[in-house]
């Protein structure tokens, strides 16, 4: 038998509550769940009974394969928040999509949820974030990582949806919602931790095309925001001009108007 590509367990900890936690888990994102034994490691698992593990324990859910782990963490959205909390409003992100309370986002690559933490607290309790992520592993990490974190009542929930972005808005009706952020994965990546590495192996790396930037325009009501790599003239290709920024940074930052 071929392993299996993905599936859930328990981290060694193998209580009753975290047992049933694992086992709804799996019932969520549509995933076989293999038992384990407390004492039993996952080494041998990985490569031949299953391709990737999705490991439940006490400190969230973490993905596994044979190269190493990944788990969910707010990073430097977090940091974005607390500047956001004491009125400093010089987040690149936010000043490009000008979120106000009660405002509606679709993020149509979440990723780690990054920019979607941040969007939340931009918009509010009475606004909505939608965050898309194609890669069936990831978006479970990110989902259950950001169910579990404490975004405070200033926050809306995240709603993330295992989807296809191009194929999810060709089916939105136009203006849904006042911003549309795209976030494609750098074609070359960056120095980063080792757990960033599983992370692109997980991750979708295709460009994002014309055809999903016109109708990301079209479901928009205000902007398309998009995040591209500096040293590519990727942005340039979709006719999108870099906004001013740090020549420090690795990023740049681009935005076109929704359909008119």
């Amino acid at each position: 038998m071929p392993p299996i590509p993905l599936a859930v367990t328990t981290s060694t900890k193998t209580d009753v509550p975290t047992v049933r936690e694992a086992r709804a888990v799996a019932q969520r994102w549509g995933l076989p769940f293999l038992p384990r034994r407390s004492s039993e490691g996952i080494a041998p698992w990985l490569g031949t009974r299953v391709d990737a593990l999705l490991v439940v324990g006490g400190d969230g859910v973490t993905l596994w394969e044979p190269q190493g782990s990944f788990a969910f963490h707010a990073g430097m959205a977090h940091l974005r928040r607390m500047r956001l909390r004491q009125g400093q409003r010089d987040d690149t992100f936010l000043k490009l999509a000008e979120l106000v309370p009660g405002d509606a986002v679709l993020d149509c690559t979440l990723g780690l949820g990054q920019d979607a933490l941040v969007a939340s607290l931009a918009v509010g309790p009475q606004g909505r974030v939608v965050g898309l992520e194609k890669s069936l592993a990831l978006c479970v990490v990110a989902a259950e990582g950001l169910q579990r974190y404490e975004r405070g009542e200033d926050s809306c929930a995240i709603e993330v949806h295992h989807a296809d972005a191009h194929a999810y808005l060709k089916a939105l009706p136009a203006k849904s919602f006042d911003v549309v952020f795209f976030d494609p994965m750098f074609a070359k990546p960056k120095k980063a931790q080792p757990a960033f590495d599983v992370l692109r192996r997980f991750a979708e790396h295709a460009p994002l095309t014309p055809e999903a930037l016109e109708e990301g325009r079209r479901v928009a009501r205000r902007w398309v925001v998009v995040k591209g790599a500096r040293h590519t003239d990727d942005l340039h290709k979709l006719g999108i001009e870099p906004a001013p920024t740090s020549r420090f940074s690795e990023v740049i930052w681009g935005r076109l108007p929704a359909t008119p």
